[in-house]
């Protein structure tokens, strides 16, 4: 897959502020548990939280450009985005990101361009989560609400992607191939 230009992810980043209000976003990492049958000798590795053997697609909602798949499933998303290529050029700013800029209504310092997920990410420079649910005040209220709408995406884009596998795997069953 192509890596984006800086012109491709402010596109990305204008859909995004257009479609779910939240600006300077470059996309909503998460992980998806895709359940396997136990491969020889592997031991526990491939045994999940959920109480299943899988293996793990990391990717974002917008396009899969961003994707990890194959890490076990004892592997957390935390561990799996660490590892991955996309962390280390975030981490080494090799990633063709747009320069800062400032967000709408603010006059306030420019903000970087960022990856939305949830509580099961590290907070970094380019990666946002949500504020911890205790003593949240109103604007963090706002916040967390915000940053759920753009991280809906990577959710919907897993449930298609279940249901349309799930679809190929049944109509294969029926014709018996």
């Amino acid at each position: 897959m192509p890596e984006p230009k800086a012109e491709d992810w402010i596109r990305i980043a204008e859909g995004i502020h257009l479609d779910a209000q939240f600006p300077n976003c470059i996309g909503a990492l998460d992980g998806k548990h895709i359940r396997v049958k136990r491969p020889p000798h592997s031991g526990s590795r491939y045994y999940n939280y959920k109480q299943y053997l899988s293996i793990v697609l990391l990717a974002d909602g917008f396009g899969f450009r961003i994707v990890a798949i194959g890490a076990y499933g004892s592997t957390s998303n935390a561990r799996i985005f660490s590892s991955s290529r996309l962390s280390e050029q975030l981490h080494a700013n090799q990633l063709a990101l747009p320069e800062p800029r400032l967000l709408p209504g603010s006059a306030g310092p420019p903000a970087p361009f960022i990856i939305v997920a949830d509580e099961g990410l590290a907070l970094a420079p380019h990666v946002l989560r949500p504020f911890l649910r205790l003593n949240m005040d109103d604007r963090q209220r706002i916040f967390n609400y915000r940053l759920t709408r753009a991280r809906w995406y990577v959710e919907c884009a897993f449930g298609i992607l279940t249901n349309k596998w799930r679809f190929m795997i049944l109509r294969c069953w029926f014709r018996g191939v």
